[in-house]
């Protein structure tokens, strides 16, 4: 069997991420980069760790002049975090008969704010025969799949609390902006009366996929904002708030002045049809540590028997995010076409060895 063939449309923080990932993986081959403007007819390495070597280069180039048909087992789009910018992406590389996963954060349970256009991506992935999935570390794992792996255990379900206490630091500029990392509070207040201030993209995914995994159908989850247009919601609903810092704060691709705005906190609570509550409370920042804030992600399930899970510091979101991409390759190439989400795939787990040895060869693009 051939080496797994990849292309990764998006050479930024995560799709960089991936690509170095991969070139220390057995069995796969990063065979074209999608990108734009001047990155074009530039080379791969020159925006990675992973130095060249004896490898074949790889040029980044236009993706209608890379993402053809019959040229890849599956594309990794890190470009976008909402369904509605990343539709015409997905959308071309499924009529390309090509396998898809995409980091944006919507995807990872697309039906809870985008129903029609998760249709229509199902409808287009099986008219071509592929599979979409949407995947990251959060939504697409810490907050939702990792909370039903934990009810596995239990007899009865009451109540959950997920929270996870994350640094942005390692994320590339657009989570920067979306996050409204270094604005003022004024600004924040501002984008938040007219719904600009993205916050963290996932609660409504999370609580979809939770509900679905539990029995519950989505039409009937109550008190998630369907948008981040409800965040006055009160006493349910989904809120916002800025984090305001004391110093300056700098990452790889943000900075905070002091007095500015280093993140977002957020809560939300959702109420399931069976009486079941769902709490989610999310403050991301960049750069916690420096301001002594200890990262970490927390499942806390009151059931029979209760859950109490905490994993200090946090899973990093940006590797987190590189490595589900990543590991959910053989899964996705596998899969019957349609889109998909974590719930309906075996579960993620690290590449190791060959990845050939976890492709089905009748499910393999490239012979």
């Amino acid at each position: 069997m051939q080496n797994v063939k990849v292309i990764i449309w998006g050479l930024g923080a995560m799709g960089g991420g991936v690509a170095d990932m991969l070139l220390k993986k057995k069995g796969v081959d990063i065979v074209g980069v999608a990108g734009r403007g001047k990155k074009i007819g530039t080379s791969m390495y020159d925006y990675i760790k992973t130095e060249r070597g004896d490898r074949e280069d790889v040029l980044i180039q236009a993706a209608e002049d890379v993402i053809k048909p019959g040229a890849a087992d599956i594309v990794i789009l890190c470009t976008d975090s909402f369904t509605k910018n990343a539709f015409p992406r997905m959308k071309f590389i499924l009529e390309q008969g090509i396998n898809c996963i995409t980091s944006a954060e919507e995807m990872a349970y697309p039906a809870a704010q985008s129903p029609e256009l998760a249709a229509e991506l199902d409808k287009i992935a099986k008219e071509n025969g592929v599979t979409l999935l949407g995947t990251g570390i959060n939504p697409g794992h810490i907050m939702d799949l990792l909370v039903l792996v934990m009810t596995g255990c239990l007899t009865d379900v009451e109540e959950i609390t997920s929270r996870r206490v994350n640094s942005l630091s390692p994320f590339g500029p657009v989570v920067m902006e979306e996050q409204g990392i270094g604005i003022s509070v004024e600004e924040f207040k501002e984008r938040k009366a007219n719904n600009t201030m993205s916050g963290h993209v996932g609660f409504a995914e999370s609580v979809g996929m939770i509900a679905e995994g539990l029995g519950v159908p989505m039409e009937k989850v109550y008190g998630v904002a369907t948008f981040y247009a409800q965040f006055s919601l009160s006493p349910k609903g989904q809120y916002m708030n800025p984090i305001t810092t004391d110093v300056d704060r700098k990452s790889p691709y943000g900075f905070a002045a002091a007095g500015s705005c280093a993140g977002v906190a957020m809560t939300a609570e959702a109420v399931l049809d069976n009486g079941m509550k769902v709490h989610m409370d999310h403050p991301q920042q960049i750069e916690p540590e420096q301001v002594g804030i200890n990262t970490g992600d927390y499942v806390i399930i009151k059931g029979t028997p209760n859950v109490n899970m905490v994993n200090s510091p946090e899973i990093e979101g940006g590797l987190g995010t590189i490595a589900m991409c990543a590991n959910m390759i053989p899964q996705v190439i596998n899969a019957d076409p349609g889109l998909v989400t974590m719930i309906d795939l075996p579960i993620p787990r690290c590449l190791m060895g060959d990845v050939r040895d976890r492709i089905n060869p009748d499910k393999k693009i490239v012979k």
